[in-house]
């Protein structure tokens, strides 16, 4: 039995690593450590390749109210506050251009009315008539050398930080984390969480080779969470439903982001094109949307751990038939399984890339194997609904359970900040608000404090 930490961290993808390294910096818990499964940190969804490198602002969203728009506008801030002051700077975060396009009457219609919300909140953000469009990027605007027959427009921007490399990010805050002084601060890779108990007022939590202790814990281990929260006899009443991302290169054909607009009935990304920070040349196209019974991509030991936490059952079966009976929700499940079909997934997928670069060629479309993670997405079973954004448990006696941030790892210092306040109030520990505010809120005159985001789920371990 090792020494009982002040906190224990289980998960370092950059949820976590972005934990240790807020709760290292910015309050007075003296020893914190945390558990990595992997070698290195940020091996699972936050992979550079697991994701599609972007820093989410809420502008160029269109699923999002203008309340979740300005909430992600905060988290992005703080992403983009803390990379910069960074000396790596160039390997953590980059600029290209950014936009939502708009194809047909009703589309751009929509986005007509939402730039007349957004824009006093975001004074970078233009409307984007087509010349505008072709001018950044005019393989989007231009058919067969003349402006494509559809009506377009977009809302974007330029001379922003729209991608990140959340890999690296991950490895930033460790490294960070690890350089602060007056506290312990212990990383343990190659330590793959068992069992968590409570025992008295301390958790036990069992790896392979080690029994460590906690005063307190956050599990950020993505659909693996909700396995280690029922060991504690929380949960119970979540299933999950692991939705897998794949995606497609082709040659760079795009200058920067760009992205369509989300259909309200799809729970799931509207498709969207970027360049790759760590695949120079290319152009990277997706995701589909893929349910299937694993909770890592790639990796069939975890369907054990799935078949754990699905718990099919009556209820679950319910949530199922009522997406299916949507028609929009099943062609769109049906056509993404027939995406992963070689030969006829590149005929298919290019019809819908052509909305973006009507021009684009078959011969140009490469499926990229082995890249795209996993989202895992809560089943309620009680209310009979799929959970879209943030799932978290917490359970009010020290331990947290972090299921999957929303929009993915953009929320990372948002979703800690939480966390973290959270455990300091349970240990009676204190956060340098001054420094904090000082160093990643910068010209936020809306912080408050913090609000708990959506989907916080506290209360009593079921029976």
């Amino acid at each position: 039995m090792s020494q009982v930490y002040d906190l224990l961290i289980v998960g370092g993808g950059v949820t976590g690593s972005a934990l240790l390294y807020l709760t290292s910096k910015y309050t007075d818990i003296k020893h914190v450590g945390m558990l990595e499964k992997y070698a290195a940190p940020a091996r699972v969804n936050s992979l550079h390749s697991n994701n599609s490198q972007t820093l989410h602002c809420g502008d160029i969203e269109t699923n999002y109210s203008l309340e979740k728009a300005l909430k992600v506008q905060r988290a992005a801030r703080m992403v983009e506050n803390y990379a910069v002051a960074q000396p790596d700077i160039d390997h953590l975060i980059f600029k290209f251009p950014k936009m939502v396009l708009g194809v047909g009457t009703r589309e751009c219609q929509q986005l007509r009315e939402r730039f007349e919300m957004l824009s006093p909140h975001y004074p970078r953000l233009k409307l984007l008539e087509a010349k505008d469009i072709a001018r950044i990027e005019p393989v989007v605007a231009y058919s067969k050398g003349s402006l494509r027959p559809d009506e377009i427009i977009a809302l974007g921007s330029e001379d922003e930080y729209t991608a990140v490399n959340f890999e690296a990010l991950a490895r930033s805050f460790v490294r960070q984390a690890q350089r602060c002084e007056d506290r312990e601060i212990d990383v343990h890779y190659n330590s793959r969480v068992e069992h968590i108990r409570m025992r008295g007022e301390l958790f036990t939590i069992e790896t392979r080779d080690t029994t460590y202790q906690a005063r307190s814990i956050v599990v950020c281990a993505g659909g693996h969470s909700l396995k280690l929260a029922h060991d504690l006899g929380y949960g119970h009443h979540y299933s999950v439903l692991p939705v897998a991302g794949s995606y497609y290169f082709t040659p760079q054909v795009l200058h920067g982001k760009v992205y369509t607009v989300q259909n309200d009935k799809l729970p799931f990304a509207a498709i969207h094109g970027d360049p790759d920070v760590m695949v120079p040349g290319k152009t990277r196209w997706g995701p589909t949307a893929l349910v299937l019974p694993v909770l890592e991509r790639y990796n069939w030991e975890t369907l054990k751990d799935f078949m754990r936490v699905f718990r099919f059952d009556r209820k679950v079966w319910n949530v199922l038939y009522d997406l299916l009976k949507v028609t929009d929700i099943r062609n769109y499940m049906f056509k993404n399984f027939l995406f992963e079909i070689p030969i006829l997934r590149r005929r298919l997928f290019l019809k819908d890339a052509r909305k973006i670069v009507p021009d684009l060629k078959y011969r140009d479309l490469k499926f990229a194997h082995h890249v795209g993670g996993i989202r895992p997405q809560l089943i309620d079973k009680d209310h009979r609904k799929l959970m879209m954004g943030e799932a978290k448990i917490d359970t009010g006696v020290g331990a947290i359970f972090n299921m999957t941030p929303s929009p993915g790892a953009t929320c990372c210092l948002e979703n800690a900040e939480v966390d973290m306040r959270s455990v300091a109030e349970f240990l009676g520990a204190t956060v340098d608000e001054e420094r904090f505010k000082k160093d990643l809120l910068i010209n936020d005159e809306r912080h408050q404090g913090s609000d708990l985001p959506a989907h916080i789920i506290t209360g009593d371990a079921a029976a």
